[in-house]
C-alpha cells in the first residue's frame, strides 16, 4: 500500500531521523485560519515535503459546515502525488470520515478523545467512552491510527487532570488497536515538570503535541526529549490553536523546534531554510506573520560569523 492517492514518485536519499517530526500544520494550522483554495494547499504541503518533513497531517475528513477551512480534503489528496519516504496522514471525526479518508488514499489515520469528558463533548460531541468505543472501530480498518488524547495536561472545564488517568486513557486506546499514542497540550497548560509526570506513567514510546499559549511549547519538548519522547506533533509557522479552549494559542512551530534539535546535533531530516520558505509560504497565503519565533527573527547561523 502507498501513503497517497496517485502513482508513486520517488524520494532518494530519505534522510535519517533521530526524532519523528509530524507536521500538521495543513490540517492543525490551517483549520483555525480563513478557507484556502486547494491549489493553496496543495502548494504549502509541497513545500513542506520540499523541506524534508516525512509524515504531514495534510487534511481533515470532518464536515465542511463544521470546519468550512477543510472542506475539499479529497481534492487535495487528489492533487498529491504519493512519494517514497513520505507519509500523508488524516484527521478523522468518526467513522464516516475514516471511510471517506481511506477512499481518497489515505493510508493513515489520526483520531482524538479527550481526557477532559467537557472538551470531548464541545469537540466531537460524545462522551469519552462514546469516543472510546468509536476509536477501536475506526482502529479495525486495518490502517494505522495514531489516536491523540487532547487536554492531557489540564482540561479548561474541570481544571488538572492526573496524569495516571490520562495514562489509563492512552493505555485503553493501544489495547483497542490503536497503533500509536500522542497526548496534546490543547490548553496549554503543561510545564516541564507535569511533562515529565504524565511520561514517568506513559513511558517514553509516545507523542506530544504542544501549545504555545503560555510560551512553554519549546521548553516541554526540550524537558520531554530529554526523557527519551522521540516523536512530536508540530505546524509550520506555529499557526493552530483550539476554537473549545480560551486563550489557547498555536501549535509548537516546526521551525522553532527543528532549530533547536539541528543545534543539539539531532536529526530530523528537515532543511531548515526550505522549511523557512515553507513557513514564509503560509504566512503569504493566510495573509498575515506567523508566531513562530525563528521565523520573526531568523536562524542563529545566519548571524554568526562566517
Amino acid at each position: 500500500m502507498t501513503d497517497g492517492p496517485k502513482t508513486d514518485v520517488p524520494k532518494t536519499d530519505v534522510p535519517k531521523t533521530d526524532v519523528i517530526v509530524r507536521e500538521v500544520g495543513p490540517r492543525d494550522g490551517l483549520q483555525a485560519e480563513e478557507p484556502l483554495p486547494v491549489e493553496a494547499r496543495v502548494r504549502l504541503i509541497g513545500a513542506l515535503v520540499e523541506a524534508g518533513l516525512q509524515e504531514i497531517e495534510a487534511v481533515s475528513f470532518v464536515s465542511p459546515k463544521a470546519v468550512p477551512s477543510m472542506a475539499g480534503a479529497a481534492e487535495v489528496m487528489a492533487a498529491l502525488p504519493a512519494i517514497e519516504g513520505v507519509r500523508f496522514v488524516a484527521l478523522v471525526p468518526n467513522m464516516k470520515g475514516a471511510e471517506l479518508a481511506l477512499a481518497a488514499g489515505l493510508r493513515a489515520l489520526t483520531v482524538t478523545i479527550s481526557a477532559s469528558p467537557a472538551y470531548n463533548e464541545k469537540n466531537v460531541r460524545m462522551t469519552v467512552e462514546e469516543s472510546a468505543v468509536a476509536i477501536a472501530a475506526i482502529c479495525g480498518l486495518g490502517v494505522p491510527v495514531d489516536a491523540v488524547v487532547s487536554c492531557a495536561f489540564g482540561s479548561p472545564y474541570e481544571g488538572d487532570i492526573a496524569p495516571g488517568e490520562v495514562a489509563a486513557l492512552g493505555h485503553r486506546l493501544l489495547e483497542g488497536g490503536a497503533s500509536s499514542v500522542t497526548y496534546a497540550d490543547t490548553t496549554g497548560m503543561a510545564t516541564p515538570r507535569r511533562v515529565g509526570e504524565l511520561v514517568a506513567e506513559t513511558g517514553p514510546r509516545i507523542g506530544l503535541h504542544l501549545h504555545e499559549t503560555r510560551g512553554t511549547g519549546l521548553v516541554n519538548a526540550y524537558a520531554a526529549l530529554e526523557l527519551g519522547v522521540r516523536r512530536f506533533d508540530t505546524s509550520v509557522g506555529g499557526l493552530g490553536g483550539s476554537p473549545f479552549a480560551a486563550g489557547a494559542a498555536g501549535n509548537l512551530a516546526t521551525e522553532d523546534l527543528v532549530h533547536l534539535l539541528d543545534d543539539l546535533g539531532v536529526a530530523t531530516g528537515v532543511d531548515l531554510d526550505r522549511l523557512l520558505d515553507a513557513s514564509a509560504l503560509a504566512a503569504s497565503l493566510v495573509g498575515h506573520p506567523v508566531p513562530s519565533r525563528v521565523a520573526a527573527a531568523g536562524p542563529r547561523s545566519r548571524l554568526a560569523p562566517a
